[in-house]
């Protein structure tokens, strides 16, 4: 008897296993686990949002003077614009408000990852340019889903699961009218960029230009070159940032 039936029976008896195994792979990547993240959000907000209450984009992607800045979230409403930013982690996590990194702790192994709070701050700040709105109406929401645990204290707007929701109606003084929020409806679907394949690259492409701290960067402004500098005192003590060389005459700043 031949080796050829034995080794086709049992591959036939296995093959099933190898893509299983590929799946579990790609659904513990990176790219899907957020993926997964923002689906669940569009599902807890389909659920327990009013649609004409709450008008939604998902994966808005604009313009900022030092590339792009992609937002998981927008929900806009009367009682202010919610800009809200997923992660999908598990185990143990470790932040503050003011620090630069916060840390997951996941069995053994530890990681770190950038403030998400810092994180959504250049998203406000691209909304309050396209939308022409008062900060104070622009709502910074964070949410983790993943079944991950908060071991420090956090700010009130830092949810888990569907507290985002809770956070989110907390407002009910009406800041907006219908036709304005009409409006800024408008201006985000005709002011960002198409969500495609190529969109993505180019905000990836984007995001590794701007993590290459010895880049040379000129100002958007005045063409001088960019320094990175350092917040001395008030909220934002310690937090790095690109500052214009031709400060006080230019008092351009971009976020690391």
């Amino acid at each position: 008897m031949g080796f050829t039936p034995v080794i086709t029976q049992a591959w036939a008896s296995i093959a099933w296993f190898v893509p299983l195994i590929l799946l579990i792979s790609l659904l513990k990547s990176r790219w899907a686990k957020g993926h997964i993240g923002e689906f669940m959000v569009r599902l807890f907000a389909h659920w327990q949002l009013d649609k004409q209450t709450y008008r939604r984009l998902h994966n808005v992607t604009l313009d900022t003077p030092d590339g792009t800045t992609q937002i998981d979230h927008v929900f806009l409403s009367p009682y202010g614009v919610f800009v809200l930013e997923t992660k999908n982690m598990s185990g143990w996590i470790f932040g503050g408000e003011k620090q630069a990194q916060w840390t997951q702790k996941l069995y053994k192994r530890t990681f770190k990852f950038q403030n998400p709070l810092r994180q959504n701050y250049k998203h406000l700040k691209a909304l309050e340019a396209t939308l022409g709105v008062s900060p104070e109406h622009l709502h910074s929401v964070i949410t983790f889903v993943g079944g991950s645990t908060f071991k420090t204290e956090v700010p009130t707007n830092v949810t888990q699961g569907i507290g985002f929701i809770r956070y989110i109606k907390s407002f009910q003084q009406p800041v907006f009218s219908e036709a304005e929020v009409e409006a800024m409806l408008h201006a985000l679907q005709t002011g960002r960029r198409a969500p495609t394949l190529a969109t993505h690259r180019e905000h990836v492409q984007n995001l590794k230009r701007r993590s290459d701290l010895k880049a040379e960067r000129q100002c958007p402004k005045c063409g001088n070159p960019l320094l990175i500098r350092t917040v001395k005192s008030g909220p934002r003590a310690g937090q790095q940032f690109w500052g214009c060389s031709g400060f006080p005459k230019c008092r351009t700043m971009q976020i690391l």
